[in-house]
């Protein structure tokens, strides 16, 4: 492995501006800063952690408190942010706090005092009182899935984007629609369900249509949750023509059951998803596009800046999204 030394003759530069540089400390440029780690990746040189972490009093890690890991959209917004910090020499701490015990007990003990440097949330709508925990931190937070003050904020309109799904089933002639939605835990207290629920009921009542009770099915984010939830569905005396499912996953377990029941979609059952999963345009699934890899990306970048740069001064940020209509609810038979 090559010496500080050898970097800094290689780049031109001195040894402090090498150290500086990798320590993504200031004064150095961001064309110098470049120039130095590719030096330092040809020959292979990194810095030591423990002398950084003396030297600088960081641990170059950031902290993640995220609810679940296993399903799509957790993973798909931790591998954008790990990405991100992974490319400034950042590692990531795991938090899941996917149940009221393990919740109270991160915000009771908060493990990442003076473990990390920053904290990201994904999708954790936090009681005043955990906020007031992590605040009392006094290193750079950020959110993802809503706004908090205090915290760099990542988002997008989930209320906006489950009123473009349930108008399109609307628009498309369909008054008798289901709803597939996250029913989510008290304890983990999640954004997203509830304004994609309230879009639904809005939109519903905004086209003088009730909605029917017996319709409104957990799904639990899962595909397993979707196709029991489309068996309770039409397991009822009367039958939806179209279903709104709050995540493609639960609109991918509600195909399997279509499948099942031998229902053609979209002439016997149109469904429209929301995320935008990889896999929704090889099944012909209309579903609202979010740029989740994006999310993560962005959340970890602010978060960087604000290492970079000090202050308390943090930044708020609401991506787009977007629907794409396929045959799950036009055109030919996606079954």
């Amino acid at each position: 492995m090559a010496t500080i030394e050898e970097v800094a003759r290689a780049a031109g530069v001195s040894t402090a501006t090498v150290s500086r540089a990798l320590r993504e400390q200031s004064g150095v440029s961001e064309r110098t800063r470049k120039r130095v780690r590719t030096v330092a990746e040809e020959l292979d040189y990194s810095i030591s952690r423990s002398a950084s972490g003396l030297a600088t009093g960081r641990t170059r890690r950031i902290g993640v408190l995220v609810p679940y890991v296993s399903r799509w959209f957790f993973g798909q917004v931790l591998a954008g942010a790990e990405e991100v910090l992974r490319s400034a020499g950042y590692d990531l701490m795991l938090y899941v706090v996917g149940d009221r015990e393990g919740r109270e007990r991160f915000f009771r003990e908060l493990p990442v005092r003076r473990s990390v440097d920053a904290v990201l949330v994904l999708t954790l709508s936090l009681r005043e009182k955990e906020a007031d925990r992590l605040r009392e931190l006094g290193v750079p937070l950020g959110f993802v899935g809503g706004r908090m003050d205090g915290f760099n904020s990542v988002w997008i309109d989930d209320y906006g984007g489950g009123m473009l799904a349930v108008r399109h089933l609307l628009n498309q002639g369909n008054r008798d629609i289901a709803l597939i939605h996250g029913g989510a835990p008290d304890s983990l207290n999640l954004p997203a369900p509830h304004e994609r629920c309230t879009a639904f009921r809005d939109a519903m009542a905004e086209y003088g249509v009730p909605v029917r009770e017996s319709w409104l099915c957990t799904g639990d984010f899962s595909v397993s949750g979707g196709r029991r939830a489309m068996n309770r569905i039409l397991a009822d005396e009367l039958r939806p023509t179209a279903v709104f499912a709050m995540s493609d996953e639960m609109a991918f377990g509600a195909l399997h059951a279509l499948r099942d029941h031998k229902l053609s979609v979209p002439r016997e059952m149109m469904i429209v998803g929301f995320d935008g999963h990889e896999m929704a345009e090889c099944s012909g699934l209309s579903t609202v596009v979010q740029p989740v890899h994006e999310e993560g990306a962005t959340a970890a970048r602010l978060l960087l800046e604000q290492l970079q740069q000090g202050g308390d001064e943090t930044r708020d940020v609401v991506l787009s999204t977007e629907l794409v209509v396929r045959s799950s609810t036009t055109g030919h038979d996606s079954m």
